[in-house]
């Protein structure tokens, strides 16, 4: 199954239904979360289904037969319904700790919702123009080659623009052959993207480094501008809301390159090797690091092992995930023998000698021409072969 993502051509008044759907999802979602949370706590006891289940039915048969609610039996029912099944699936999702517990929806967030086909599957036919059930027809900014079968549709809104979305109940069918079939590591950096073991480097864009000096020349020529605030009261001018449109676009391109990159990156590397092994990284601490937290957040180390954890199967690609504390360094992949008295300076040296040599030539030559540049510092000596194998290549 994959997903087909198109931008919509809209005038004014379809964007402003858009925008009122849009709104409509996240009333009812805040709308059931809090419903949720106060039957919580009056010590009502069911399941998180049954809840929901409730909120739905009192929202159908009581909130919307109020008279100041009365604008939502002119929006579509389906956005309500499709709005309190994502809430469920939220608690589903922190019940099982993979996310935290659900939070009010704002209009910063981005804004989306779904509408679905109760009939059953759609024809979606290849064109400039789509049907989406509930809503009408649309034009398309691209074209779709070819026709498609299926039944949700997601419209979200990114940086002024709306884009539908629609998943696809099929596969793709794999390469009968990968380039290379023996495994291959792949070691993510800073000043170089992705460094193969097969001595194949890849090289990010860096789109927010490179962009940044336009963007803070743009903040800085509309800093005196009325930008609005809710603790006082104050508004923000028309100029000030033509500023945040022009600045999330700027943003998306940014992150429209990176997401270009990525993509591309990943599937080239899918295609090719048929075994891959990335290290688990944790992303999260190295971003904690104020002096490289600007650096690696633009490269997205993350979203590079998301794409690749869902690529590999659809391509026939095995891949693996190195534990992050496995001694790499320590450990000599002959024998198996590990370092344990290896300190960080010494490796540290090691790499550096092996960047300064970047020599094309085997591991014994490499190897002796390290002995012989250690011994000239005279600073450290590791057992370089404590294995006496002629291919140990690794400190102890």
């Amino acid at each position: 199954m994959f997903a087909i993502k198109r931008r919509l051509k809209l005038n004014k008044q379809e964007q402003g239904l858009m925008a009122k759907h849009a709104g409509f999802s996240r009333l009812v979602y805040n709308y059931g979360l809090d419903l949720f949370w106060q039957s919580v706590e009056a010590g009502l006891k069911a399941t998180d289904s049954k809840r929901i289940q409730a909120i739905k039915k009192c929202l159908t048969n009581v909130t919307k037969k109020r008279a100041e609610f009365d604008w939502m039996n002119t929006m579509s029912s389906k956005v309500y319904q499709s709005a309190l099944s994502s809430l469920q699936l939220a608690f589903s999702r922190w019940r099982k700790g993979i996310a935290k517990a659900p939070t009010r929806k704002t209009r910063k967030n981005k804004q989306s919702f779904t509408v679905y086909d109760s009939n059953g599957s759609v024809l979606v036919k290849s064109g400039r123009f789509v049907k989406i059930p509930t809503l009408g027809i649309f034009r398309l900014q691209e074209a779709l080659d070819e026709s498609y079968i299926t039944q949700t549709f997601t419209i979200s809104r990114e940086a002024d623009a709306w884009y539908v979305c629609f998943a696809i109940d099929a596969e793709r069918i794999p390469p009968i052959m990968h380039g290379v079939a023996e495994p291959v590591g792949i070691d993510l950096g800073v000043k170089i993207f992705a460094t193969i073991s097969d001595e194949t480097e890849i090289e990010a864009p860096k789109p927010y480094k490179t962009a940044k000096t336009k963007l803070g020349q743009f903040q800085y020529r509309n800093r005196n501008k009325q930008r609005g605030n809710r603790r006082t009261g104050e508004k923000a001018s028309n100029s000030a809301k033509k500023y945040y449109k022009k600045l999330a676009r700027f943003h998306k391109r940014v992150a429209d390159k990176r997401q270009d990159f990525l993509n591309k990156t990943t599937t080239a590397i899918c295609k090719k090797y048929a075994h891959i092994k990335i290290e688990d990284l944790n992303v999260s601490g190295m971003v904690a690091n104020r002096k490289l937290s600007s650096a690696i957040s633009d490269l997205g180390f993350y979203e590079f092992r998301r794409q690749l954890e869902y690529k590999a199967p659809v391509f026939g690609s095995k891949l693996d995930i190195v534990d992050r504390w496995y001694p790499s360094s320590k450990q000599c992949r002959k024998c198996e023998h590990k370092h344990k008295g290896l300190k960080l300076k010494t490796v540290c040296l090691i790499v550096l000698i092996v960047d300064t040599l970047r020599i094309e030539t085997c591991t014994r030559q490499l190897i002796l021409q390290m002995r012989q540049m250690i011994n000239a510092v005279g600073s450290v000596r590791p057992e370089l072969s404590a294995c006496g194998l002629e291919g140990a290549d690794s400190p102890g």
